[in-house]
C-alpha cells in the first residue's frame, strides 16, 4: 500500500444506488459524444488473443500478461489483452474504413502486476479507440485539435453529472493546456516524472503531455511505451520528438494528477523500424502484425484508451476507483478504505 493515499475528512457524495446510476449515465453519455466527436462505430473486442502474433499491447515491456492453454487448439496459448492498440488498427483495414472515420470498443483487461492503489487495478476497463488518417495528418497540429474534442466531451459530460447530482461541482477547466514532455523537464528538472505531472496539473487543470516513450534531454524517457504503436520518434513541433500523449487532470479529491488516457498518432513503417532498433526489438518485424504493417497492409491511423472507470471516479467524485468497479484488493486496504468512508465494491 505503498501509494495508497488516505484524504483527510473524506465524505462521497452519492451513495451505493446513486453512484451505481452515475456510472452508467457517464458511460452511455460519454460514449455517445466520444463517438459524435471522433466519427467513430462501434465494434465487438476480443478479451484474449493468441500468444506470438504481437497483436496485444505490451505497455512498458515489462508487464506480464495473463496466459491459459486452448484445450481445442493443441494447447495453443492465448493471453488476456493488456489494451488493444494494434487489434484495433487491424479491425481498420479489415473493414475498410476510410479516412476521418474509424472504431471504438469496450476494452476489458487483467493486469496482473499492477501496483494496487486509489487509482490502479487488476481490473482494466477502457473505450479502446482509433480512426484512420491521411500522411498530411501526421502532425502535432492534429494530435492536438483531436485532444481537444476528446476533452470537450469530457467536459459536456461533468456537466450532465452536475446537473444531475447538485452536490457534485464542476472543476475540470474550460481549456486544456498543452506542453511538451522535455520542456516539461526543463521547467522541473529536479523533480520525478510523477511529481513533474503534480505540479503541471496543478497549474493549468487540465494538461495533455506530448512525447512520451522516447529519451529526453537526461537520458530517459518521461514514461515507457511499447515501440510498436505509438509514434513517439518522430521529430514534430519545435523540433521535438513525439506524436503522443497524456490526457492529465488535476484531481482535488486526491490532491494528485489523475491520468484519463494514453493516446497518439501510430507508427509507420519508418517509425516502426526506428523504434524497434531503439528499443532493442527487431526480432518482432517477423511478427504477424509488424508484417502487415511494414507490407503496407494497416491504415495510418490515431487511437488511444480512455478509462471508464477512472472517468467515473472523477466525474462522481470517488476517492478510490474499487468504489466504481469490483475488483480484488489486500484485505488491508479494503478495511483501511471502509474506516475512511470509502467501502470498496
Amino acid at each position: 500500500m505503498t501509494n495508497f493515499i488516505k484524504p483527510t475528512n473524506y465524505k462521497a457524495l452519492l451513495d451505493r444506488r446513486q453512484t451505481e446510476q452515475g456510472i452508467k449515465l457517464i458511460k452511455d453519455f460519454f460514449e455517445q459524444n466520444l463517438s459524435t466527436e471522433l466519427r467513430l462505430h462501434r465494434v465487438t473486442a476480443p478479451l484474449f488473443v493468441l500468444q506470438g502474433l504481437g497483436i496485444n499491447d505490451d505497455l512498458n515491456g515489462v508487464e506480464r500478461p495473463v496466459t491459459f492453454p486452448i484445450k481445442d487448439l493443441d494447447d495453443a496459448r492465448a493471453e488476456v489483452v493488456h489494451s488493444l492498440a494494434k487489434w484495433k488498427r487491424l479491425t481498420l483495414a479489415e473493414y475498410e474504413i476510410e479516412p476521418g472515420y474509424g472504431v471504438y470498443t469496450d476494452m476489458n483487461a487483467i493486469r496482473a502486476d499492477e501496483e494496487l492503489d486509489n487509482i490502479h487495478s487488476l481490473y482494466v476497463d477502457q473505450w479502446d479507440w482509433e480512426a484512420v488518417i491521411t500522411r498530411e495528418d501526421r502532425t502535432v497540429a492534429f494530435l492536438k485539435d483531436v485532444v481537444r474534442r476528446i476533452y470537450h466531451a469530457i467536459r459536456r459530460t461533468e456537466y450532465l453529472v452536475c446537473e444531475s447530482y447538485r452536490q457534485v461541482k464542476p472543476f475540470l477547466p474550460s481549456d486544456i493546456h498543452f506542453i511538451h514532455s522535455e520542456e516539461l523537464l526543463q521547467m522541473y528538472p529536479d523533480l520525478t516524472p510523477k511529481e513533474r505531472e503534480d505540479e503541471i496539473c496543478k497549474k493549468y487543470g487540465a494538461v495533455f503531455l506530448i512525447g512520451i516513450g522516447g529519451d529526453l534531454s537526461n537520458g530517459e524517457p518521461h514514461d515507457g511505451r511499447a515501440p510498436d504503436y505509438d509514434d513517439w520518434s518522430t521529430v514534430g513541433e519545435n523540433g521535438l520528438k513525439g506524436l503522443n500523449g497524456d490526457i492529465l487532470v488535476w484531481y482535488p479529491v486526491l490532491g494528485r494528477s489523475l491520468e484519463l488516457s494514453s493516446m497518439g498518432i501510430r507508427v509507420d513503417k519508418e517509425a516502426l523500424l526506428r523504434q524497434l532498433e531503439i528499443a532493442g526489438k527487431t526480432e518482432r518485424k517477423e511478427l504477424f502484425f509488424h508484417q502487415q504493417l511494414l507490407n503496407d497492409h494497416l491504415p495510418l491511423s490515431i487511437g488511444g484508451g480512455i478509462g471508464q472507470s477512472r472517468l467515473c471516479l472523477m466525474l462522481l467524485h470517488k476517492a478510490h476507483i474499487g468504489e466504481i468497479q469490483a475488483s480484488i484488493w489486500p484485505e488491508e486496504m479494503r478495511s483501511e478504505c471502509k474506516r475512511l468512508g470509502m467501502p470498496l465494491i
